[in-house]
Formats: structure tokens, C-alpha cells, sequence
């Protein structure tokens, strides 16, 4: 859903030792090799809460100390490899948001993928993007109708347990939550997409299709 990868699409490398000097540590592997492949692509990680630029990561103070890669965009959350985890390759990633630090994704890696669908969903100023609440009898409507994201559940920041990921030819969909209160997220590649993600899950979408006042519904 954006253009492909140039090979010139991160920092260079001597902006990735400035920050490290300037961190007092040294990047993870993983964590490293997503710089320098996408840290300098916004449409891939940089639309909602976005990946900071090498030059503005920071050290959180409590957890014992962690490493901050992500911020939710009104600085909400953060997301980080705790400082004692520093010297693994691949190492866990922790959320910070209102209920402190928790465990995210086991590895860099897959929370990064998890980074780059999220900031995709919500591309192009929202344009191919909608949303709803999905009663107890839709619920198993999406994993019937698409494919499930090979990446494990995962919290989000705003204490919803469980998100998922799922796709479909031209669409992409996040479900947070599989109990009483669950969200769908819907991007499509074109309006036609999503306007069948949107038939096929006939809930109430708040994008498009009730009051704009109601956005601010959703749970982020």
C-alpha cells in the first residue's frame, strides 16, 4: 500500500553512531537493521505512533532503564528494549502507558512489523481507513471472512488485550480486543476495498457512516 523499499530509506551510518554516543549505548541488531532499512520512511512509520528519528531516542528511567524507539503521538505510550536486554540481537519489547510497563512483542523484529502495519492502516491521512465497535455476534465474523497475520495477540497501550491482524487482497485489518469490547480497524489499497471489508462486517463504522463527533469513540 506505499511505494517499495529504495535501499536508501534509513539513516546513514554515521547518524546511527552519533545517536548511540549520544544514547551512552549501542543499538540492538534488530533494532539497528529496521533503521537502516525504513528509519527515514514516514509513510511506513511515521502516521500515527510513529518510529522516532534516530537522532530524538531516548533513555526511559524507570523499568530499570529502557531504550525508547516508539511514541504514541500525543506521547501517550512509549514503546522500548529494556536497557539490561541491550546485549541480545533480537530482544523483547515493553509498552509503557498507563498501567506502567508491560511485556509487547518478544522480539524487536515482530514488534516493528507490528509498527509498520499499524502506521499503514492509518496512511494517507485516513483516507482509505474506518473503524467500529463489533457486537458479541460479529465477532467471529473476520477470522471467517480473512486471512489471519502470522504475528502473535499482542496488548494494546490503552488496555485492550488481544489485538490480531488480518488480510485480504487490497485490505488490512487489526482487531483489538475479542470480548465484550472489540474494535476492528479497515484499511483498503482503494475505496472499493474498504467499502467491501465495510459490507462484509455490517457493524456501525464511524468513519464515513455516522456523526464525525464520534470518532472520538475510539479507543486510542
Amino acid at each position: 500500500m506505499g511505494q517499495a523499499l529504495t535501499g536508501s530509506d534509513g539513516p546513514s551510518a554515521e547518524e546511527l553512531q552519533q545517536a548511540e554516543a549520544a544514547l551512552g549505548c549501542s543499538l540492538p541488531l534488530a533494532l539497528r537493521e529496521v533503521y537502516e532499512l525504513l528509519g527515514a520512511r514516514p509513510d511506513l512509520t511515521g502516521n500515527q505512533d510513529p518510529l522516532l528519528p534516530a537522532s530524538e531516542l531516548f533513555v526511559h528511567d524507570e523499568f530499570g532503564g529502557v531504550l525508547v524507539f516508539r511514541s504514541e503521538n500525543q506521547g501517550c505510550a512509549f514503546w522500548g528494549v529494556r536497557l539490561s536486554d541491550l546485549d541480545q540481537d533480537d530482544p523483547p519489547v515493553f509498552v509503557q502507558s498507563r498501567h506502567g510497563w508491560e511485556p509487547f512483542l518478544d522480539r524487536v523484529s515482530l514488534a516493528c512489523v507490528e509498527l509498520v502495519l499499524s502506521e499503514t492502516l492509518f496512511g494517507d491521512d485516513g483516507r482509505l481507513y474506518n473503524a467500529c465497535e463489533l457486537p458479541s455476534d460479529l465477532l467471529d465474523t473476520v477470522p471467517r471472512r480473512f486471512q489471519r497475520v502470522a504475528l502473535p495477540d499482542y496488548p494494546m497501550w490503552v488496555g485492550l488485550k488481544d489485538s490480531r491482524w488480518f488480510s485480504a487482497p487490497g485490505k488490512l485489518l487489526r482487531q483489538d480486543g475479542i470480548g465484550v469490547h472489540s474494535w476492528l480497524h479497515a484499511r483498503g489499497r482503494t475505496r472499493a476495498d474498504l467499502e467491501s471489508i465495510c459490507d462484509v462486517v455490517p457493524g456501525r463504522w464511524v468513519l464515513g457512516y455516522t456523526e464525525s463527533a464520534e470518532v472520538d469513540a475510539l479507543p486510542f
